[in-house]
């Protein structure tokens, strides 16, 4: 391996095709192992995975990886993203891992390392893994003798359900509200119902047949009209949809109305600030998240402080800054009162306490600014330096004047995907389309 293994959530790639293969696996397990043996103890990781075909691939093939060089494993099968992280910290385990490509269809997966502390790995942690990777690890093989072992925890799911029902206020539930929630045929289809039925809610399940390929197919979080349309024809009083491993979550109201990230970021930030819980003076997002939100946030005495994408980097800044809430436009929520990384379903229950406590209707709980028109648009990349181009840079610097100091303007590549995400909003949305239009189309150009 020389091309570059980590992005912005881990590894990522096409099943079957490097570096989703079962030899690349095979080595970040042994790579991730060397790296986490710290002491004589019998050390231990926890492995998790959504529900793709290509788990079947890759849980072996990591497992045998940490095996070979003495680690224990400990399998917890289809389970979100932060089970794996809370159930690292439980079992007291040296590294978690979870087996996913998050909102991604089937067709890719993804690899995602949490440490002891149940926090994604540092930037640090990262390279010195994937140096690994590359380099010859035969010595640091473990004896016969020495071996790790694997054994199941079969209840996994359900230390996780207490876990996060712990997280709902006590004294309120979820009594009179149906719930539609759509579980994106991923990790949280068993989860998500039942947690919000043992609270009370008559629940509209959607999205729990998965079948190894219709993860997040025309469902879950990028993909919300099936579960507005649900909502509605079933008289939800509100919709949830999380994504495939359940690490992000939007909102429909009573009406079919959207509410996404920057929405629910807003509100909890509202409440918990009313009720001296907020931590930090406000609330940590991204580059991405609205402009709206910001004005709203300051209207009310907070702050919004911005990183790069990626929930990653928006967690680190809180830990710097002691933020307690933290989230991306995308519906990654992180309360870190609770969870060490984003968890839709915390973050929905957090938004159904309000709804609960306040005994208003979703669409006057969960709209709380007027969001600024805003583009995005994804350009194809498939390599070359096209943003060095000196038409594409006149045409950003173009865009920019053209928004003034009313408006924002953001161009880079995906960490993610194989493509140039264009963004712009302000006050005139004929004006902001065009602006992405324009810089769209010279990427365009230059990528070919």
């Amino acid at each position: 391996m020389t091309a570059r293994l980590f992005g912005t959530d881990g590894i990522r790639g096409t099943s079957n095709t490097e570096p989703m293969t079962a030899e690349t696996a095979l080595r970040v397990g042994m790579a991730a192992a060397v790296q986490f043996v710290r002491g004589d103890h019998r050390h231990q990781v926890v492995i998790g995975k959504d529900t793709r075909l290509s788990g079947y691939l890759l849980e072996p093939a990591l497992t045998a990886g940490f095996i070979s060089m003495g680690m224990d494993v400990v399998l917890i099968g289809p389970i979100p993203t932060p089970a794996v992280a809370m159930l690292t910290r439980s079992l007291r385990a040296d590294l978690g891992v979870m087996i996913s490509a998050s909102h991604n269809p089937y067709e890719d997966n993804g690899i995602k390392l949490f440490g002891p502390d149940g926090f994604k790995l540092s930037d640090a942690d990262e390279t010195e893994i994937e140096a690994r990777v590359n380099s010859d690890m035969t010595g640091e093989r473990a004896g016969a003798a020495n071996l790790g072992h694997a054994r199941r925890l079969d209840d996994a799911r359900g230390r996780y359900n207490e876990y996060v029902k712990q997280t709902f206020p006590r004294g309120l539930r979820l009594d009179g509200l149906k719930i539609a929630v759509d579980c994106a045929n991923g990790a949280a289809y068993k989860v998500a119902p039942e947690v919000l039925w043992e609270l009370g809610a008559e629940v509209v399940p959607i999205g729990v047949d998965p079948d190894g390929f219709n993860i997040n197919k025309g469902c879950g979080s990028t993909d919300t009209d099936y579960m507005r349309s649900l909502s509605m024809a079933h008289s939800a009083d509100i919709g949830l949809a999380l994504d495939g491993d359940a690490d992000r979550v939007l909102i429909s109201d009573e009406k079919g109305g959207l509410v996404d990230g920057d929405q629910i970021l807003g509100l909890i930030a509202k409440d918990w600030a009313r009720q001296g819980r907020l931590q930090g003076g406000g609330v940590v997002s991204t580059v991405m998240s609205n402009l709206g939100l910001e004005q709203y946030l300051s209207g009310i005495g907070l702050e919004l402080i911005r990183t790069q994408v990626g929930d990653r980097y928006v967690v680190e800044r809180m830990r710097a800054d002691d933020f307690n809430v933290g989230g991306e436009q995308s519906g990654h929520i992180v309360l870190s009162d609770y969870s060490t990384t984003g968890d839709g379903l915390i973050a929905a229950l957090q938004v159904l306490a309000i709804i609960v406590a306040t005994g208003k209707p979703a669409s006057e709980i969960c709209r709380v600014f007027e969001p600024l028109p805003q583009v995005l648009k994804n350009v194809q990349f498939n390599g070359g330096k096209p943003l060095e181009d000196k038409v594409v840079k006149k045409a950003i610097a173009d865009g920019e004047g053209r928004l003034g100091k009313t408006g924002r303007l953001l161009v880079r590549p995906s960490g993610t995907e194989p493509v140039i995400r264009v963004m712009a909003e302000g006050e005139d949305e004929a004006l902001v389309e065009s602006v992405v239009g324009d810089i769209a189309v010279e990427i365009e150009r230059a990528c070919r």
